[in-house]
């Protein structure tokens, strides 16, 4: 069967043909707005045509490319615009569009479509269900970073006074050797003498307390502990270097 007009098939599986390509098809002389204004008066949106989403491009004489309106028309109701045009040509259309209709209906284009449809449904099922796994994922990968924190934060509520800095160190597997020197390096503390120092940007935050205590001669001498702030503040600090405390750690008296 020679294709007299090219049949596409909408969303609803149902095949349509452009009004446009109709009445070219159609040789009619009647300009087509003229002729579309006549002959779709009794036509019922969205049942009998459909507009055409942004239009049909036609390019004229001087090569310029214009967007006009133009309808999606169902078989049926292109099968009754060909009949209307009274013309040999009308009625070679409605043959050609009832032969269209037929092959469509068929058995075996029928099964074709199932299986079209079907592997449709499959194939979104599988892009839903991966979605979810992805979702999934996410929800666990999010989990498992805050973990950390709800545990350091736990451990920090429970808490009672001050902490030497080799006790936070401890919750990160490491020594306070460790965790001063990478303050020091992150600019929030100084050492002078024996004694670790906050810089004065951080000095009035109430971050630390410096308690004296007497040394092996009785004498005594500074030492900076830290407060449940200072805790919080070293951990987002650290996390932003992506250094994170251990999950589990050991209950501090």
């Amino acid at each position: 069967m020679n294709e007299l007009i090219k049949i596409s098939s909408n969303e609803n599986d149902e095949q349509v043909v452009s009004a446009r390509d109709l009445h070219k098809g159609l040789g009619l002389k009647k300009r087509f707005s003229v002729w579309w204004e006549q002959n779709s008066k009794q036509l019922i949106e969205h049942e009998d045509f459909m507009g055409v989403p942004g239009g049909t491009p036609i390019t004229n004489g001087n090569g310029r490319t214009q967007i006009l309106d133009d309808y999606f028309l169902t078989i049926d109701t292109a099968k009754h615009l060909a009949m209307q045009s009274q013309t040999e040509k009308g009625r070679e259309y409605r043959t050609y569009f009832i032969q269209v209709e037929k092959a469509w209906n068929s058995p075996d284009m029928v099964m074709k479509r199932a299986l079209q449809i079907a592997d449709k449904r499959v194939i979104a099922l599988q892009n839903e269900n991966n979605q979810l796994q992805l979702e999934t994922s996410v929800q666990k990968q999010q989990i498992a970073e805050l973990q950390p924190k709800a545990s350091y934060y736990d451990w920090v509520l429970q808490t009672k006074g001050l902490l030497a800095i080799s006790v936070i160190a401890k919750q990160y597997g490491k020594s306070a050797q460790w965790l001063n020197k990478l303050l020091h390096e992150l600019g929030i503390q100084y050492k002078q003498g024996k004694v670790w120092l906050l810089y004065q940007k951080y000095a009035e935050q109430g971050y630390t307390k410096t308690n004296f205590a007497p040394d092996d001669a009785e004498r005594l001498h500074p030492h900076t502990y830290w407060t449940q702030k200072g805790m919080l503040f070293i951990y987002e600090t650290l996390k932003r270097e992506n250094i994170l405390p251990l999950v589990e750690h050991e209950d501090v008296a």
